[in-house]
């Protein structure tokens, strides 16, 4: 497993918390830090993820919408909206991370903890996101 995927796994959880149980972002990282043991640098990558994705979360959701064709973000499945909007956050801001680790990182997520057609769903949106934002 990569080194940052189990950190991944730990932001998804709590944007999940964040996004379909209204939990309190900082208290749901914090008891999900302490329930996955993370090295420090992968601890502050979860971080990192959850903190960057929230504070962006209204032009991540827009720019999913838009290439999300015949789907709200309502609609969706929970887990794909949380992976995706995760994925956009990393695809946008983190320029170090290639999209395609960040798409296949997304894509592995969602067929993990969602159903069978998540990782085509979401490979499907992400791809659309990265063509644009490398069109600009």
């Amino acid at each position: 497993m990569g080194s940052r995927r189990l950190a991944r796994e730990v932001a998804l959880r709590v944007l999940f918390q964040v996004d379909v149980g209204k939990a309190d972002p900082q208290a749901a990282l914090e008891r999900s830090l302490k329930q996955v043991p993370l090295a420090p640098a992968q601890a502050s990558f979860a971080r990192q993820l959850v903190e960057g994705t929230l504070a962006h979360l209204q032009e991540i959701d827009r720019l999913l919408s838009r290439f999300a064709i015949d789907w709200t973000l309502e609609r969706m499945a929970n887990v794909d909206r949380n992976v995706m909007r995760m994925a956009v956050y990393e695809i946008l801001y983190l320029k170090e991370i290639p999209p395609g680790v960040s798409i296949n990182e997304a894509v592995e997520l969602a067929k993990k903890y969602g159903d069978t057609d998540s990782g085509k769903f979401v490979n499907g949106i992400l791809g659309n996101v990265v063509r644009h934002v490398h069109e600009r």
